[in-house]
Parts: structure tokens; sequence; C-alpha cells
């Protein structure tokens, strides 16, 4: 099977232009490559991780990633997917995140010998001439046409501003600049990327009489066609500190039983025929396929050593077990009344519920247990002994929980 079969086999590629040529490339291990990075936060996402893993993927083939974080283009915004323009942000803040960024990639990606490079768009788009670009680069685009994409038709109703349609240009002249200095002959992205980077490939064709080509990543949908990568309290980050590697586990071992397998195939490096097998796995052994999925990408993310731990907190966690590497709460004397504490207060200051309301309903209905047994007494209370050293572990739901211990 070759380079490209097997993205196509993974469910990895969505679109392409000139399909024989630029398999043709990646095949061969000569494609030069970019995948862009708009900086508005201080970490990667889940969402990232996808396009991380195929640049790794292509790499390891022989081809040559660019890794381009957006230093200008986050001063505009993408509105592509949006319903709302980006909050605007400062250059220190998306300097900072463009230097975050770069110490997450280096570990998916080798920068070193001349394997991969690692550009920042600030470094030209910021010294850009308006009048010189509206001549030079202007000039090339049509609006008639940038107003059927996509990425615009979506915001017509509700207001595109006139900042966020330049987007569309800032992009396309970043894909020009690259192939003019460093040869890069081929943009990927996301799947609602591609009208940007059908931009980039005509500004090059228009400007150099060159080709160039684009390749759309799967978008990674869950079952209900929603963006994975999404909790109840945000984005699933990169970062250990935003999302630690414990989380980040229980994350991928708990996705959907009809998510799984596409997931092991679009995110980790087993091979096919390795998930081939696993898919033959019946019953009950969807959960022992969940663990070899979160423990694979735990470890891509975050080490080997950080997989073990998470996969053995994660296993005490379904015994009832409390584990050191769980997320804790602690409370302290004082929470107590006359040395005990209530299993409603306790739901709250875990923040397994918002309101003592809810978790009053959560326990009514069977929904809450303390050390994997159930508990359906909305007046069951806890002792100061109970609470100390390991401490409990509660949990409310199949993916709310938490450590608690008495400080």
């Amino acid at each position: 099977m070759t380079v490209y079969d097997e993205l196509v086999a993974r469910g990895l590629v969505a679109q392409v232009t000139d399909e024989d040529e630029l398999k043709e490339l990646i095949n061969a291990g000569k494609a030069k490559f970019y995948i862009g990075f708009d900086a508005t936060a201080d970490s990667l996402h889940v969402g990232h991780f996808m396009t991380l893993c195929l640049m790794k993927r292509l790499q390891m083939a022989g081809n040559k990633p660019i890794a381009l974080v957006g230093g200008g283009t986050t001063m505009i915004g993408d509105p592509s997917g949006r319903t709302d323009m980006r909050q605007m942000m400062t250059p220190e803040q998306i300097n900072h995140n463009c230097e975050c960024f770069k110490k997450q990639m280096s570990k998916f990606i080798d920068f070193g010998e001349d394997k991969a490079l690692l550009v920042n768009n600030a470094d030209w788009l910021l010294d850009l001439n308006y009048v010189d670009l509206l001549r030079e680069v202007g000039a090339q685009f049509s609006v008639n046409r940038m107003l059927t994409a996509e990425c615009y038709k979506n915001r017509m109703e509700r207001g595109l501003s006139f900042l966020e349609f330049n987007y569309m240009i800032m992009q396309a002249y970043d894909f020009y600049h690259l192939y003019e200095k460093y040869g890069c002959q081929m943009q990927l992205g996301g799947n609602d990327q591609w009208s940007n980077m059908l931009a980039g490939t005509d500004l090059i064709r228009r400007k150099l009489g060159e080709n160039a080509y684009a390749m759309t990543i799967t978008l990674l949908l869950n079952s209900e066609g929603n963006k994975m990568g999404k909790t109840a309290n945000g984005a699933v980050w990169l970062d250990p500190n935003k999302t630690s590697p414990f989380e980040f586990y229980q994350y991928w071992r708990n996705v959907a039983d009809a998510d799984v397998f596409k997931c092991m195939r679009m995110l980790t490096f087993l091979s096919l025929e390795e998930i081939e097998e696993i898919e033959k796995w019946e019953g009950n052994r969807i959960n022992e396929a969940k663990e070899v999925l979160a423990f694979e990408l735990t470890k891509l993310v975050h080490s080997e050593e950080e997989a073990i731990k998470a996969q053995e907190s994660s296993r005490a966690l379904f015994s009832g077990a409390a584990h050191a590497d769980m997320p804790t709460t602690e409370i302290e004397e004082a929470d107590l009344t006359d040395g005990v504490i209530d299993l409603i207060s306790l739901l709250v200051k875990a923040e397994l519920a918002p309101t003592r309301s809810e978790a009053r309903r959560n326990i009514e209905q069977g929904g809450v247990t303390v050390d994997g047994e159930k508990v359906s007494d909305v007046k069951a209370t806890f002792t100061k002994d109970s609470l100390a050293g390991d401490g409990m572990v509660i949990k409310r739901g199949k993916k709310k929980f938490k450590k608690v211990v008495l400080k």
C-alpha cells in the first residue's frame, strides 16, 4: 500500500486538487507541504492533533513539512466555521501563544537536519505595504467569487467584517510566499479550509504560472456529526497543565462505541492490519479497544510513562478505588459540620454538580456513586476519617468524577 493509499484507507483525505500529481509527490517523498496554525490560544488542542499526526506520517515517508504559526493571520481572525467575529488579541498574547505552539509541535515533528521548517507568517505579513498588496495581490481576486466560498456564505446573514473578509487573501499570500521562498508546492488543512486553500493555488498560478496543490483532511466528527475534542469544561488541550494526561486519557476512553475504530484509524500509528484485528473483538471487548485507543493517543501526546499512569488511574476509577493521578478536590476541616459533610455539599464543592438542587436530583435518580457504591440517600454524610488519606472517589454519571480528600 502506498503512503497516499494508506491516508485514504484511514479516512483522512477529504478533498484534493490534481490528485494524480499530488499522489506522486507524496508517494515519492518529494512533497514540501505546509499546515497553518493560528495562535488563538496558548495550547494546541485535539483538533490540531490530527493535523500534527498527518504531518508526522508524511515526514516519516520522506516528505518535508513546514509548520506555520499564524502570528500575522491571528491578528485578523479566520471566519471559517464561526458564527461571530473572533475576539481581538494583543500582539503580546499572540506572540506568547506562538511560542507555546512551537514547543508542542516539536514533540511530533522532527525539526533537525533540514527535515522540517517552523515559520511565523508575522515575519512577512506585518511588513506588507497595503497599497502594494492591493495592486499585486488584491487585483488577482474576484469579490464575486470570494462571496461564493462557504467560509463567507455562512456569515453573510449575521454580518462579515471587512477585516475577516481579508483573511482569505492573507492565507493565499502565505502559500504564495512559501512557494517562492521554500519551494512549498502543497498546502494541507482541515476540510473547512478548502476555499482558502484554493485561493492560494489560484494566486500561485496567476502570479507565477506554476501548479500548486491542496489537500484537505476529514474533520474529526463523532457519530452524531459534532466536532470531537470538546467536553462540558471546554476543549481537550495538548498542554498537560490545561488537560491532564489522565483527563486526556479519559476523554478517549469514554468515546462512543461507534467512534472507536474511526479514531483509531485516523489518529493512531497502529497498522491497519492491527486495527482490523481489534475490530473483530466482540461484546464487552469494545472497552478493551477504547483502552487501546486512549493509551496510544496519550502515549503520543504525553509519553508512554504518562499513558501507563493514566491507564492505571482509569482502571482504579472503574473499580471504585482512588488513585494519585485522578483529578482531585481538597476540602478543609472548616467545610465539615460536627465532623461530617453531606454528599450534596461534596458534589457541589467537587464541581460535579453546579447547584445543590442539581446535586440532589442526581442522587435521587441513582446517578452518584462513592468508591464504586451507588448512593441514593440525599441525606448521606461522610466523616472526617473517610476523607483522610487517599480520600474517596465520587462519580456522577458515567464520565464525571473526582477524588475528594481532606486537606
